[in-house]
């Protein structure tokens, strides 16, 4: 960049440019958001036939492109004011040099070189004379420059290489940023058409990349969160962050702050969609790039009995492992996508995604209407076998619950979440049979909990009702126990193997707000004594009045002594007390709607 143009140039310009773009990705946003939420959801909840199916399509598609723009725009943002705090520097730099130099009345001319006048100590009668310099940013130059400065006898050569050489250091530093960021400018600019593809997402990752690594300085000027900071740590950095500083972290570190407990349910909502986006483009790209399965027998040209394909075994060996596990992980990621695109129908508020992964079993916490101002907050916590790929069956869990809740109380806001947030155990034996994977689970709900209640406003803001599944119910009963207790009003178990605890009165939320439901052919109860996951009571057995025998025993949520509610059942088996319209399905919904009254428990 040469002197004339940097002279001109004002930084602020592309600062103004970054705000414009901000205010563009939060109206993309916004449409976005009013496209699935209110569009889509009236036209799901009303209208139904080939017609509407392939409106909800289209529209779809333009909710997907305003989230492109959301997103890429915040990008943009981010790398304008980047570029703006680069050339800022460089042009504060050359404006207090430029200064320095007319005020010794030097002149600086349109190449940047500075011409000075004669002076110093006469010599036969005539002063030192003047002469013009060019500015040095090479070290060994600059350092010969200033040697031959300190023998001129004129001082004003010295001054004005000093001047010269800040003008160079600023006219390279102003080039080195724009060959820093034109090339991360251009590559934001999206393909000429309406259609945003795998291969768009995936290039949003790279976009971030370029974008985070050219930022640095400039980003050293925000605030990180507070490492191994509290709920409320989070909440008070996220507060303390202005608009574009916002926007920036955001864009940037989507992940990040998508993971952060305390900060507000739409907040995190926009930042899981875009990782969910990217890691969903990034999977199908995968599963897109690997060949055809050739046929697995072979047969000779006039029959006979088959023999193995050698090409399948080829095949088979490099890719059948990878292409089941992107399989999954894309079922589980497709879940999620459903239920955003179920918004309205029957009802069903719209979702917020509050965290995603896909490391180990991969992770999924979403809920179903705006836990931040729920007046009835539900947490799902599933058991055994929960993992990413299988989120669409307890994600179905929660939608049922929220519609039975906010049926009994229409006057108030309800939001029901599936917290697949925990390792859970993947199978029955061993697995299953040791407690360490609640223990391990336990601070992660009670962190999440804490978050919401952050975020919400204060323990009284929402009535909070944790429902435990299967061994999800071990992991409430950890957290329940853990130091400062568990955020919750309530505790639902359905299907407990135990809870680590022989009393319901040993659960924070006393026994008064310890509901049970136990199938008699659900066989998980019974294996939960054998695993030992109960909690040990005194118990003397007695034949006519008369005690014979006494040692612990095991004591679990359905076992009168443990002391929970035990609430009727009208299902069988281990996984069907989300039935719809069943009274398994009603009692848990009147515990999380605080309608004790309608809970109907077995005699």
């Amino acid at each position: 960049m040469d002197y004339t143009t940097l002279k001109a140039l004002k930084p602020s310009e592309f600062a103004d440019a970054a705000d414009g773009y901000r205010t563009t990705s939060d109206m993309a946003g916004a449409a976005k958001d009013h496209i699935e939420n209110q569009i889509a959801a009236a036209m799901r909840e009303s209208l139904k036939g080939e017609a509407v199916d392939a409106a909800l399509g289209q529209l779809k598609e333009a909710a997907e492109n305003f989230h492109y723009t959301q997103v890429e725009c915040g990008l943009i943002s981010t790398a304008l004011n980047g570029f703006s705090y680069d050339l800022e520097a460089a042009k504060k730099r050359l404006d207090i040099a430029v200064a320095g130099a007319q005020t010794e009345k030097f002149t600086v001319n349109a190449d940047g070189s500075i011409s000075y006048p004669s002076g110093g100590k006469e010599t036969d009668g005539r002063l030192p004379a003047g002469g013009t310099v060019s500015g040095l940013t090479d070290p060994t130059a600059a350092a010969i420059g200033r040697q031959a400065g300190n023998i001129d006898p004129n001082p004003n050569r010295l001054l004005a290489q000093g001047y010269a050489n800040q003008i160079a250091t600023a006219l390279k530093e102003a080039t080195e940023a724009d060959g820093k960021w034109a090339p991360k400018l251009r590559a934001l600019k999206a393909d000429d058409d309406l259609t945003v593809s795998d291969r768009d997402w995936a290039d949003v990752k790279k976009d971030t990349d370029g974008v985070l690594k050219g930022a640095g300085e400039y980003l050293d000027g925000i605030k990180e969160p507070p490492k191994g900071g509290s709920p409320e740590d989070n909440a008070d950095w996220w507060k303390s962050l202005t608009a574009e500083q916002q926007t920036v972290y955001l864009a940037l570190h989507p992940a990040a702050v998508g993971a952060l407990d305390g900060l507000p349910a739409e907040v995190r909502d926009d930042a899981n969609r875009t990782v969910l986006a990217e890691t969903q483009a990034k999977y199908q790209m995968d599963l897109d790039s690997i060949p055809p399965e050739p046929e697995r027998y072979i047969y000779g040209p006039h029959g006979g009995y088959p023999r193995l394909n050698e090409e399948w075994q080829e095949w088979d060996e490099k890719y059948s492992d990878r292409k089941a596990s992107l399989e999954k992980t894309l079922k589980g990621m497709n879940a999620i996508q459903s239920r955003f695109d179920a918004t309205g129908k029957d009802g069903l508020p719209p979702a917020y995604l509050l965290g995603f992964d896909t490391k180990g079993n991969g992770h999924a916490i979403v809920a179903n209407g705006n836990p931040d101002t729920a007046d009835h907050t539900a947490v799902y916590v599933p058991g055994t076998k929960s993992r990413l790929e299988g989120a669409g069956g307890d994600i179905g869990r929660m939608t049922r619950v929220w519609a039975e809740t906010h049926a009994m109380n229409p006057g108030q806001s309800v939001s029901t979440i599936t917290w697949i947030g925990y390792d859970a155990p993947q199978n029955i034996a061993p697995e299953a049979m040791d407690d360490h994977w609640a223990y391990d689970g336990a601070p992660k709900l009670n962190r999440f909990l804490d978050g919401l209640e952050t975020a919400q406003g204060g323990p009284d803001a929402s009535h909070t009702t944790v429902i435990g599944h299967s061994y999800g119910s071990t992991t409430v009963g950890a957290a329940s126990m853990a130091e400062g207790g568990m955020a919750a009003d309530d505790i639902v178990v359905a299907g407990s193997p135990g809870m680590l605890v022989g009393d319901a009165n040993d659960l924070d939320v006393g026994r008064d707000h310890v509901w049970s439901e136990a199938a008699t052919s659900d066989p998980v109860p019974a294996g939960g004594k054998v695993a030992r996951l109960g909690g040990e009571k005194w118990d003397v057995e007695t034949w006519n009045g008369i005690p014979f025998n006494a040692g612990y025993v095991q004591v679990i949520p359905s076992d009168e002594a443990f002391g929970a509610h035990r609430m009727d059942v009208d299902t069988g088996g281990h996984s069907d007390y989300w039935n719809e319209s069943s009274q398994s399905l009603k009692n848990q919904a009147a515990v999380v709607a605080g309608r004790y009254d309608k809970v109907e428990e077995d005699d």
